[in-house]
């Protein structure tokens, strides 16, 4: 199992910047795709942005597109978000998940993650 630990979450006005990160353990990180995923009061866990086991593709639900960007660093084990032009419909806790393969192809249903993290706050004010 993989442990996954998000931070970086806050309160932010709309149109400000915030970078979520989540630090994995493990050796195998590398292997396998990442997730971001959010939650918002009342709502279903929904996909927000993926990022395969080497980097080399990124794929976003197009709510986010333009404006949020997934990265990851695999020597540190770490997978970010930079979401910038934040808006109020952005607020949720959001979620890091590592993925059941190296692709992307199933990891935007919450069923094509493996391991979740705890979760971290993200509030926008309008």
């Amino acid at each position: 199992q993989v442990q996954l630990v998000e931070s970086g979450g806050g309160l932010v006005q709309a149109g400000g910047s915030l970078r979520l990160s989540c630090a994995a353990s493990g050796r195998t990180f590398s292997n396998y795709a990442m997730g971001w995923f959010r939650q918002a009061p009342g709502k279903e866990r929904e996909f927000v942005a993926a990022i395969t086991g080497n980097g080399g593709s990124t794929t976003y639900v197009d709510s986010v597109k333009g404006r949020f960007t997934i990265s990851r660093d695999n020597a540190k084990n770490m997978v970010y978000l930079q979401m910038n032009s934040l808006k109020p419909e952005d607020t949720a806790v959001y979620y890091c998940g590592i993925g059941r393969f190296f692709t992307t192809q199933t990891i935007r249903a919450t069923t094509g993650i493996r391991d979740w993290g705890q979760g971290t706050q993200v509030t926008v004010s309008s």
